[in-house]
């Protein structure tokens, strides 16, 4: 078929357009544009060896291509609209954690928390309480994204209000001396501004600086873990229910006296349940392990080589947030 009309037709949205921009290019049409009674517009072509072509518009499939153009435009200015909009939630957020490191003599502390997306529910804190006590809170907000980043900044704002509130009496004393006062602000916080199915999962440490002394009320989160300088390893379990799962909140605490070498690590279930490829979880044991392999190093430098573990363990997509502090006891 040299030589001959091939049947093949190019469509593009302006015929005038690709005309002349072809010509321009050495392309030998055989005529001008030109528009057919049913409202095509066409003009016919030749390659080197004398097959022609039809370059050819309809006003259907114009309309068709130019409103699949703005579908696109509009999806993806949403798209960036969207990441922006993610982009500083995330910063707002991050600031929502420590940016200040209450003074310490007897307690070296430090925190983190890598997020599974640009927001997400885990939180942790450092708080002054006046008096010589240091607050350590670390929570997980049921449920994973905005909604859950949304009520952890309320959580947030919540616990931050109530220290400034009784800023020059002890935190968690009042907290647990007036439970009635608490349940009804956590009652508002959660029952009222939220679903009912939104909780989090909390652990409130006070440490008091002088006589080295925590107490702590956990909320239905994980155990924290106290290490002891002679391998024992010491869980502080539960001493309450979650944060705004039930309405009647009785929250109780507990006491540990801290030594010169004690580390205490807390952490939400992104640490234990991160997961390798073969499906197994890294677990409490793991993380015992590596605290007590990396206890003679700086709170910063024990948190550093936990983390790596768990990604070193778990290199694929993280999928939870991860968030841990650790305290280690100063030796005198």
């Amino acid at each position: 078929m040299i030589g001959q009309p091939t049947e093949i037709v190019f469509l593009t949205d302006d015929v005038h357009a690709k005309f002349k921009e072809w010509r321009e290019c050495g392309v030998r049409f055989h005529r001008a544009p030109q528009s057919d009674p049913w409202g095509a517009v066409s003009a016919t072509f030749e390659d080197i060896d004398g097959n022609s072509f039809t370059l050819l518009s309809l006003q259907e499939v114009t309309s068709e291509i130019e409103a699949e153009r703005l579908a696109h435009a509009r999806h993806r200015e949403a798209e960036l609209r969207a990441a922006q909009e993610l982009e500083l939630a995330r910063q707002v957020q991050s600031r929502l954690f420590p940016q200040i490191y209450p003074m310490t003599n007897t307690l070296e502390y430090a925190g983190t928390c890598i997020q599974a997306r640009h927001v997400g529910g885990d939180y942790y804190d450092f708080l002054d309480l006046g008096r010589d006590r240091l607050g350590l809170v670390v929570a997980d907000v049921a449920g994973k994204g905005t909604a859950a980043a949304l009520l952890m900044a309320n959580l947030q704002a919540h616990l931050h209000n109530q220290v400034s509130t009784y800023w020059n009496r002890p935190y968690l004393p009042m907290v647990l001396a007036q439970p009635e006062r608490f349940r009804q602000t956590i009652k508002k916080l959660f029952h009222r501004n939220t679903a009912d199915e939104a909780y989090a999962t909390v652990f409130f440490a006070e440490y008091d600086d002088k006589a080295a002394r925590l107490r702590y009320a956990n909320c239905g989160h994980l155990a924290a873990l106290l290490l002891r300088p002679d391998g024992g390893v010491e869980s502080l379990d539960s001493t309450c229910t979650a944060v705004g799962l039930f309405k009647d909140f009785n929250c109780v605490a507990a006491e540990r006296n801290l030594f010169p070498g004690d580390t205490l690590a807390l952490y939400t279930d992104g640490v234990t349940e991160a997961f390798n490829e073969a499906g197994e979880e890294f677990g409490q044991d793991r993380l015992v392990e590596t605290l007590c392999g990396y206890r003679h190093l700086s709170s910063h430098a024990l948190l550093g080589h936990v983390v790596e573990e768990i990604r070193r363990f778990g290199p694929q997509e993280q999928h939870d947030d991860i968030t841990l502090v650790v305290a280690r006891c100063k030796q005198t």
